[in-house]
């Protein structure tokens, strides 16, 4: 994977969201970048990625685009494309920029599948002061320790390979594999306690609900076009 970038900040937080289960990281990082006003500022790029061009007001908005808040010294890596079979080499990748920018920390955004009506959040960091730092904010919201469990994806290949910067998850439950604005709502309202993002819910909540719709149509494009391939994949090698 690539990274290309035209403004590289010093030291700042990464955040990552990836579109797992829930859309969590994908719905998080949509609504930091909108609350923040983040800038665009390069873009992760791989031939393996699937070609699919998401367009907003009239502008190609890349499968992994890099943002930037300079006021808070944020950059937001805000995926929108299947990454499936690429966790290794994307978690390669954020790595990869993270040294290159000095991070203080990469910051890594999931879903899990909850089998009860609960929405718990939990926490793993490398860190033992990012640890104090969360068990800091449990007074404000609900987030414990993730004692047990399994991760996967990005935020496990980041997990499993970080060495020099702190690395941390923030989980929360979800219900169903569609796209879930509430959970990822509550994801932002740990961001907003652990790095004082004083964030405004009640537009974000609305705009979360208005972005689960553009998701769901990316799916549903992304679905056809795949399927159309395989289609065309098998015609051409029946025809061979």
């Amino acid at each position: 994977m690539k990274i290309n970038l035209n403004k590289r900040p010093k030291s700042p937080i990464i955040i990552g969201g990836f579109p797992g289960i829930g859309l969590i990281g994908t719905i998080a990082t949509e609504f930091l970048v909108k609350h923040l006003n983040a800038e665009p500022i390069g873009h992760i790029w791989s031939d393996k990625l699937m070609p699919m061009a998401a367009v907003h007001d009239s502008k190609i908005i890349q499968p992994l685009e890099i943002f930037y808040d300079s006021k808070h010294n944020i950059m937001i890596l805000h995926a929108l494309s299947d990454i499936r079979t690429l966790e290794w080499a994307l978690g390669d990748a954020l790595l990869e920029l993270g040294k290159a920018v000095k991070a203080k920390e990469i910051i890594c955004l999931e879903g899990v599948l909850s089998k009860t009506e609960t929405t718990n959040l939990f926490y793993l960091t490398t860190s033992k002061i990012k640890e104090k730092a969360f068990n800091k904010i449990r007074d404000n919201v609900s987030i414990g320790p993730l004692k047990e469990g399994i991760i996967m994806g990005v935020t496990a290949a980041m997990l499993l390979r970080t060495v020099n910067i702190p690395t941390s998850g923030i989980f929360v439950e979800t219900h169903s594999k569609l796209p879930d604005s509430k959970a990822a709502a509550k994801i932002i309202e740990v961001l907003d306690n652990y790095l004082n993002l004083k964030v405004d819910y009640k537009p974000l909540l609305k705009a979360a609900e208005e972005f689960e719709g553009k998701i769901k149509d990316l799916l549903a494009n992304a679905k056809t076009t795949s399927e159309h391939k395989k289609i065309k994949e098998e015609h051409l090698d029946y025809m061979g």
